[in-house]
This record gives structure tokens, sequence and C-alpha cells, in this order.
């Protein structure tokens, strides 16, 4: 039992009388330990007041601070095969699967949408790492094949948000199958000339950072992301040595060149209109 509920919470109801606390009036940040009221925790679009950590945000969060007014139309994506191997660990996958969409309300690890953002037409991918943390498998790859075709449907840039685990273990080769078949999604709307933007948010791992989340024209992280392909201390372990400080960290992968910039969330909206109006102008001008 943390201090919160032990301590806090037991002084605000004496403060109250006998009137009941709402559970989520107070949210931790991860990072410094502050507690911040939940309210304006949500007004700063999840970012810590106090120490500007960047915590996680649902899909449905994610989109509304993307597009223009919070106004977006979600797309249904092709059903991919449930539990294909017939997967069990301690649970059935098929079980998993189920609880998963019944705890979040989503079909899958990944959420595509159109709309307007910067005043421009975009298709945006979002992936849920609340739902079986973001791991990538059959269904992500139909839903991204999906995505990319919606955006040459509509000549529209493609924002692809990601934050994952990797491949989905349950899926075995089925879900490794999905880097080949996600980076030819990607290679689809760059054949039709039209941007492919990343914004890897904590954390980007595994086979999805070793495929689309690694092929944008622009890269673009939150800060303090942890982006990689192998976790920090697996890597330790392997080589035997102490890495850098910040290493895998979006602000470290800026410095040595595999990112494009670091945006804050409250800037990543007007940001992004402004890449795809720079992003546009560069493929007219070519055109032309």
């Amino acid at each position: 039992m943390s201090w919160l509920t032990s301590y806090v919470r037991p002084k605000i109801r004496t403060l109250l009388g006998k009137r009941e606390v709402p559970d989520d009036l107070w949210t931790q940040c991860d990072s410094c330990k502050q507690m911040i009221f939940s309210k304006e925790l949500e007004k700063e679009l999840n970012v810590c007041p106090h120490c500007g950590h960047h915590m996680r945000a649902s899909v449905p969060d994610r989109l509304r601070w993307t597009f223009d007014d919070g106004q977006f139309t979600r797309i249904e994506l092709p059903k991919a095969p449930v539990d294909p191997l017939g997967f069990r660990d301690q649970k059935r996958y098929s079980d998993r699967l189920k609880e998963n969409r019944a705890k979040t309300h989503l079909d899958e690890s990944l959420v595509v949408a159109h709309g307007r953002v910067g005043g421009q037409n975009a298709v945006v991918a979002v992936m849920a790492f609340e739902f079986l943390a973001g791991t990538m498998g059959a269904a992500l790859g139909e839903g991204l094949v999906a995505a990319a075709r919606l955006a040459v449907l509509q000549d529209a840039p493609l924002i692809v948000f990601t934050a994952s685990g990797g491949a989905r273990m349950q899926e075995g080769m089925i879900s490794l199958m999905q880097m080949p078949r996600t980076t030819l999604a990607v290679q689809m709307v760059k054949d039709a000339g039209l941007p492919y933007i990343v914004v890897m948010t904590n954390p980007t791992t595994g086979g999805v950072t070793a495929s689309f989340a690694m092929l944008g024209d622009i890269q673009i992280a939150e800060p303090n992301a942890l982006i990689g392909f192998a976790g920090p201390r697996v890597i330790e372990q392997t080589v035997r040595e102490t890495l850098p400080d910040g290493f895998q960290r979006s602000e470290y992968l800026l410095e040595h060149g595999m990112l494009d910039m670091v945006v804050k969330r409250p800037e990543m909206r007007e940001r992004l209109g402004q890449l795809i109006g720079l992003l546009r102008e560069r493929d007219a001008a070519k055109a032309a």
C-alpha cells in the first residue's frame, strides 16, 4: 500500500467528511514520484508539470491530441485469424485476446483513423501499448497495410505512432513475418510519393523497431522514450560492458543520428502539420 492510499486519502476523507474520494483523483508521476491532480494532468496531455516526464497515452487520447479539433474518423481494419497456432502458456491465447479486448475496448494493438492535421489531410495509425504491450501480430500487419492503402487512396501522408514490446510470441513465425509485410506497406506509401512520418513513443522495441518504425522520411520521438531492439539489460549481459548514460533514449539517439528530432507532446500536432506542408511542397516541386 502506497503512502497515497494509506495517508493522503484518509486525510482527504477526514477533511471532506464522509464523502467518498474518487480513486482516480490523483496520479503519481512515474519519474519524479510527485502527485498530480488527474484533471491537471489531462490538461497537460499526460506530461508531468513538475519534471516534464511523458507518461503513456491511450489510443483515444493520442488521436484526439493529433487531429485538428480532436475530430477524426476511425476505419474498420481487416480481420486476421485468431490464435492460428492454438497457442497456450499459462492461459490460452484466445482467452488473452478476449480479456484485453474487454479491458481496453480495442480489437487489436493498432487503430487507424483519418482526418486533418495542421489543416491538411492525413492518415494516422496508433499502436496501443495497453493491448498486450502493443505487440505485433498478424492483425497489426493487416492494419498497417490497410492504413497504407488508405493513405494512397486519399493521397495523404501516413503518420504512425509506435509503442510496442516487439513481436507477439503467441503467433510465432507469423508474427515475425509482419516485419517484411509492414515494410512493404511503407514502401507502398513511398512509391506513391507520399510522406511517411514515424513518431516513436515509450517504449518502441523489438521487431517494430527493426521494421516499419525506422523507415520514416522523418523520424520523431517523444522525450526520453526507450527505443531499441533488445533492452539495455540484455545488451549489457551480452557485451558484458556498462552502457553509456541515456543509452537507447530519445536524446541519445538524436545525438547519434538515428532521429531527426525530439518533440514534446504539446508541440506535436503543430510540428506534424509543418512537416506535412514542407514534404508535400517538396514532392510537388519534384513533380513539376
